[in-house]
């Protein structure tokens, strides 16, 4: 997803959300205007069918006119702005969901500051909103973590190893473009995608070949590969024995 920082955005609503109180489930779309949230609970989130764990510390920024559904857990209080982005060439490919992480306090302070002054001094609030994507379109890897796009997409990859892979489909569940989500993988793991995947996949298959029971056409369809044919390559390829000397080779 990719937002113009070019210039402070149009603010048109700030506040603290509360939900979660009458009913586990709520569907937004707002046609024109842009959700930015930052979460105080975990749920699960829906951002046009794609599915997010949200939890304390995290932030969404979804587009104008995508539909959004929240899953609560019981009372569940955020911040959040609507707004309409500026206009011009400094365009950022941000996820849709990141975990702030540490800069979390100066997100909450940030928005706090832009809700308290929204009816005295607009421009103020416009500015710290500003601020604020300023930094979500900043977040990266600190101490050895990933990119938030690259971890959001290895942990859809970790869970979908049984079913069909692509780039396109983890760059959706990232929330970044194609093209971005290939240049995050390369910086931060000096792999391809495709590279990656391929090497979850075995190692996955290595796992359960050596410390399961499951058949050899259980284990290729539980990563992905339920040809045997293709599987056997695979495993001979990246592990360097046939299935059965895996297994048998401990």
């Amino acid at each position: 997803m990719t937002v113009c920082l070019d210039g402070p955005p149009e603010v048109v609503n700030l506040g603290v959300g509360v939900h979660g109180t009458t009913g586990r489930l709520d569907v937004f779309r707002l046609p024109d205007l842009w959700q930015l949230h930052l979460y105080r609970y975990s749920a699960e989130l829906v951002v046009g069918g794609t599915s997010y764990e949200i939890r304390p510390g995290f932030v969404s920024l979804v587009p104008a006119g995508v539909q959004v559904t929240y899953r609560y857990r019981g009372r569940s209080e955020h911040l959040f702005a609507h707004l309409r982005p500026a206009r011009g060439e400094a365009a950022y490919d941000v996820p849709v969901v990141q975990d702030a992480g540490a800069e979390t306090p100066v997100l909450s302070s940030l928005l706090l500051g832009a809700i308290e002054s929204a009816t005295q001094t607009p421009a103020r609030a416009a500015a710290e909103v500003w601020a604020v994507l300023w930094r979500i379109a900043g977040l990266a890897a600190v101490a050895g973590r990933p990119h938030a796009a690259v971890a959001a997409a290895m942990a859809h990859i970790e869970s979908h190893l049984a079913g069909p892979l692509t780039v396109p489909q983890l760059a959706r569940a990232a929330g970044v473009s194609h093209n971005h989500l290939i240049r995050l993988f390369r910086a931060d793991t000096g792999s391809t995608v495709v590279g990656y995947v391929r090497a979850r996949r075995m190692a996955r298959a290595r796992h359960l070949l050596v410390s399961s029971t499951l058949s050899i056409p259980a284990v290729a369809a539980s990563v992905g590969i339920p040809d045997l044919q293709a599987f056997n390559k695979a495993c001979r390829r990246e592990l360097g024995s046939s299935p059965r000397a895996v297994r048998a080779g401990g």
